[in-house]
């Protein structure tokens, strides 16, 4: 789909078609769409279209008549039958007045200025509107590492008593999604330094200092990602570790019945021989089974409480 938004005394609305001024929102536009937008704008349709590829890497490329840049932003997927994020590209066309926004879906960061939720916003300032929708890629990375962190201490808190298979591998799914977040930060701040050379566009006197904004949120972003990340990996051993240990715990107490039920098995194999009553032991006492079954229940309870004292059960 393709939206046309023109903002006018800092309100936004929606125009029909294409004008000076306008903000042309593509949303995993089609072929046929592309192709208008590029001949109507006089853009090459591959750079117009980069976006809608997961593989493309973020970048600023110069061309004649108009600028593109490309990043990486969070979005949401569902994997396994769980909400999980990744990151997709998000194409930014600068012309001499138009600016152009491609993405394969629905975003949060260009749906806060279609709703009006950014201060000082205006489609006719193209530079000062990059830094502002960079800005708010940072700050959906905060809030989406914020909600990772947040199902990590989920799972911490269940390894007292409900720790499963499944916890693990939930871990492995949040650490690959922050290995996912580190990269694409890295790259988009890539793109943030190089911008901060770009003298290409008319930069309004607040529009450095956006920047710098945006490359603080940029790097914190990053920052909070290699934290978590180690935090997650601690969490993944200790967790591993207490399932190691409940494992032993299990072993060490079947081994330890094991061994408390061999003495009644030895005692019975000894005086199930085929051999003469003579040579058995209280074979002809009278009680002499009793005898032998308190004996060895005795034997047994004193190895229980041996093993119970070196902390075997």
């Amino acid at each position: 789909m393709v939206y046309y938004y023109r903002t006018d005394d800092r309100i936004i609305h929606e125009e029909e078609e294409i004008s000076m001024g306008v903000w042309v929102n593509m949303v995993n536009p089609t072929m046929t769409e592309g192709e208008e937008i590029a001949r109507k704008l006089d853009i090459d349709l591959q750079d117009l279209l980069a976006a809608l590829d997961e593989e493309e890497s973020s970048r600023v490329e110069l061309e004649d008549g108009y600028t593109l840049i490309l990043v990486d932003i969070p979005a949401t997927e569902i994997r396994h039958d769980k909400e999980a994020y990744n990151t997709i590209p998000l194409g930014i066309i600068l012309t001499k007045d138009i600016i152009i926004t491609v993405c394969a879906e629905e975003t949060p960061v260009l749906q806060a200025f279609i709703n009006g939720r950014v201060k000082e916003f205006s489609t006719k300032k193209k530079l000062r509107f990059v830094y502002q929708m960079l800005f708010r890629v940072a700050a959906l990375y905060q809030s989406h590492l914020r909600i990772i962190d947040k199902k990590r201490k989920e799972i911490e808190e269940r390894i007292d008593y409900e720790t499963e298979d499944v916890d693990l591998i939930d871990l492995h799914a949040l650490e690959s999604t922050l290995v996912y977040f580190a990269t694409s930060l890295r790259a988009n701040a890539v793109v943030l330094d190089r911008l901060t050379r770009y003298k290409r566009l008319e930069q309004y006197p607040d529009d450095k200092d956006l920047l710098g904004d945006v490359i603080v949120e940029n790097q914190q972003a990053i920052e909070m990602t290699s934290i978590y990340r180690d935090v997650i990996n601690g969490t993944r051993e200790l967790m591993s570790s207490v399932l190691d240990n409940r494992l032993n715990n299990v072993m060490k107490s079947l081994t330890s019945i094991t061994l408390v039920m061999g003495i009644p098995t030895l005692v019975s194999g000894l005086y199930g021989m085929n051999v003469s009553a003579k040579w058995v032991p209280l074979a002809n006492t009278p009680y002499g089974f009793g005898i032998i079954c308190i004996a060895t229940l005795a034997v047994c309870l004193a190895l229980l409480l041996v093993l119970k004292r070196k902390k075997v059960l």
